[in-house]
């Protein structure tokens, strides 16, 4: 889920993994039982509140059955009209807690998933492209309401197998919900999907405006979009930044409207590479209670 306030301010990403694509632990593991490599994801960024937080747990402390996500202290519900997660974690390196409660409520759902490579050994389902999101939390003191997004990823075997990298996009507006998406496969085959979910109308593809370039982020990480011809698409703000990932807000124009976007780039040349491996569980640390 990804959520951005109605004052663009703050945003909220929160991702449950089971069989946790960028752990340390689990690409060791040899990628093999996935129910021991469990955790809920949460990015927090704001004015007055920037946290960050992947704790990695066992499959003693995962429940899941067809409604549930339970991982540890937190847990994620979808009851078909809504997602509610209780989130309780803790950052790594300087603990701060993240404990809280948020709310999504579709205005559109879709109810199939789409494949990503020509294998389809990866499928993404955007389950509630269009919603609205209530943030209520304890920790750091912080409400706010705004636009939103839920969706479900799926692989067969690890990313970096399959992709060098991708591009997403997703800008909310009044007339529903615009996602692009632009992969380029281990054998250099581009794939781009431009979609556009309307809560009235329903799904449609459209033709994806021209490639624009954006700014490298502070790890030299390569950001692209799309952006109609004569306006130049530029990033607004890293949300966050690593050397294989980034997630930021970017201003682009699609569908003859200039939009306010949540954008991530990730690169899986790079996070393959031993040292970055090496970085990561300071950033994903590994708990057994």
């Amino acid at each position: 889920m990804d959520a951005l306030s109605a004052d663009g301010r703050h945003s909220l990403t929160l991702i449950g993994f089971v069989g946790s694509v960028f752990s340390p632990y689990y690409r060791l593991a040899g990628r093999r039982a996935p129910e021991d490599h469990v955790s809920i994801n949460v990015a927090l960024t704001g004015p007055s509140a920037k946290r960050w937080t992947m704790t990695e747990r066992r499959r003693g402390l995962l429940h899941r059955d067809a409604g549930t996500l339970r991982v540890g202290p937190s847990t994620m519900r979808w009851d078909g009209s809504g997602l509610t997660a209780e989130i309780d974690e803790v950052t790594p390196l300087i603990p701060r807690r993240v404990k809280g409660t948020v709310r999504l409520y579709p205005e559109a759902v879709v109810n199939h998933p789409v494949a990503l490579d020509a294998e389809a050994r990866h499928c993404w389902w955007p389950i509630a492209p269009c919603a609205r999101v209530e943030v209520d939390l304890e920790e750091p003191a912080l409400a706010w309401s705004g636009s939103g997004y839920f969706d479900f990823n799926t692989g067969e075997v690890p990313l970096e197998e399959s992709f060098h990298r991708w591009n997403w996009c997703r800008a909310g507006g009044p007339e529903g919900t615009i996602v692009l998406y632009d992969l380029l496969d281990r054998d250099d085959q581009s794939c781009s999907l431009a979609i556009r979910f309307d809560p009235r109308t329903g799904v449609s593809d459209f033709e994806a405006p021209p490639p624009a370039r954006l700014d490298k982020s502070f790890w030299g990480m390569r950001r692209s979009t799309r952006c109609e011809r004569g306006v130049t698409a530029r990033v607004i703000e890293t949300l966050e930044d690593s050397p294989f990932y980034t997630r930021s807000v970017v201003a682009t124009r699609l569908l003859g409207r200039d939009v306010t976007a949540i954008h991530e780039s990730v690169d899986l040349d790079r996070f393959a590479n031993p040292v970055v491996q090496a970085m990561l569980p300071f950033r994903m640390p590994r708990r057994f209670v």
